[in-house]
C-alpha cells in the first residue's frame, strides 16, 4: 500500500514537473494569459450585475451552479470550481494533457474566484430590473469574456471541454455538443425559476455566442472580388494604384468556350466595393463580376497575421 502511494506520489510530482516545463513565457503567451484572465473577470461582471440578479442562467457549469444555489445558497464560484475538476481531469486525459491544462485552469480558477469575490462588493439585486435588458446586456457582457478567453488560446471549462471531448471521441459536432449540455441546464431553469426566464437565457445564450464570435474574429466584415474582364492588365493597374489595393491575377478557363482566360481576385473593405464597380465600368464595361463576403482579412493592406 505505501509502495503504490510512493509511485503515485512520483507519477504526480512528473506530469506537474512536465507541465511546468510546459509553460511559455514568451511575450505572446503572457498576453494570453492576460487575455484569459481579463475574460474571466468580465464574465464574472455578467453574472453578478446581470444573469444573477435577474435568474437568468447561461448554460453549462455554471447555469446548474446557479439552480443548486437557488435551493442551497452555496457559493457559486466554489460550485463553478467543483463542477469542473471533473471535466478538467477528462479534458488532460483526451485533450492534450499539460497544453491544454494551464490555460483552462487559469480560466476556471479566475471565473469561479472573481463570481464570488465580486459578489461581495456588487448589489445583490443587480442595475436594473428589466428582464429584456439582462438578457442582452448580460449576454454581450459574457460574449465580450468568452471572446477573450478564446483569444488567449483558452476555455471556459465546463460544456467547453466536454464538447471538445465528445467532438474528438464520439463524432459529435461541437455546436451539437454545446446545444445539447445547455439545453439541459436551460430547461431545468424552466422548472426552477419560471419558463419566461428560460426562454430569455436562450436569447442570453445566442447573444453571447454571436459577441464572443465578434471579440474572436472582429467586426470588420470585407469584400472579395472576382473579376473576369478582356482587359485584365488595364483593371489591375487600376485597382493597384487607384485604389492601393493588391490583385492576384489567376489562370481560368471558359467552361464553355475552353478559353484560355486571366481571372482577377482581390479583397478590398466594404467602403471601396462602389470604387472598385466604378473601375471595372469605366475599364471593361461588359466584364463580368462577382463580389463576396470574408469574415476576417490578414496580411499586407488589412489587419496583421498573427
Amino acid at each position: 500500500m505505501d509502495l503504490n502511494r510512493i509511485t503515485s506520489f512520483k507519477s504526480f510530482r512528473q506530469k506537474m514537473g512536465e507541465m511546468w516545463k510546459s509553460i511559455d513565457f514568451s511575450r505572446e503567451s503572457v498576453q494570453d494569459y492576460l487575455y484569459v484572465l481579463a475574460g474571466a473577470l468580465v464574465q464574472a461582471f455578467a453574472m453578478r450585475l446581470f444573469l444573477i440578479p435577474a435568474q437568468l442562467v447561461s448554460g453549462g457549469i455554471s447555469g446548474a451552479a446557479q439552480l443548486i444555489n437557488h435551493y442551497t445558497n452555496w457559493p457559486i464560484g466554489l460550485m463553478v470550481f467543483i463542477g469542473n475538476v471533473p471535466l478538467f481531469i477528462l479534458g488532460w486525459q483526451h485533450l492534450g494533457g499539460p497544453r491544454f491544462a494551464l490555460r483552462t485552469a487559469l480560466s476556471i480558477v479566475a471565473f469561479s474566484f472573481f463570481t464570488d469575490f465580486l459578489g461581495l462588493f456588487l448589489p445583490a439585486e443587480g442595475v436594473v430590473h428589466d428582464l429584456v435588458l439582462n438578457c442582452l446586456y448580460g449576454g454581450v457582457v459574457l460574449g465580450v469574456g468568452l471572446g477573450l478567453v478564446y483569444r488567449g488560446k483558452g476555455t471556459s471549462g465546463g460544456s467547453d471541454i466536454l464538447g471538445r471531448i465528445l467532438n474528438e471521441r464520439v463524432g459529435i459536432s461541437i455546436s451539437q455538443a454545446y446545444l445539447a449540455t445547455d439545453s439541459a441546464v436551460i430547461l431545468s431553469a424552466g422548472f426552477v425559476f419560471a419558463w419566461e426566464n428560460a426562454l430569455y437565457a436562450l436569447v442570453v445564450t445566442y447573444v453571447s455566442g454571436l459577441t464572443a464570435e465578434m471579440v474572436l474574429e472582429g467586426s470588420n466584415v470585407f469584400r472579395t472580388a472576382m473579376i473576369i474582364t478582356n482587359r485584365p492588365k488595364e483593371v489591375a493597374e487600376r485597382i493597384l494604384y487607384d485604389m492601393e489595393r493588391g490583385v492576384t491575377i489567376l489562370e481560368g478557363r471558359g467552361g464553355y468556350t475552353g478559353a484560355e482566360r486571366e481571372v482577377l481576385y482581390c479583397v478590398v473593405t466594404r467602403s471601396e466595393v462602389s470604387q472598385i464597380k466604378s473601375i471595372v465600368k469605366a475599364v471593361d464595361p461588359n466584364a463580368f463580376m462577382v463580389i463576396g463576403q470574408a469574415h476576417e482579412a490578414l496580411g499586407e493592406g488589412f489587419r496583421p497575421l498573427q
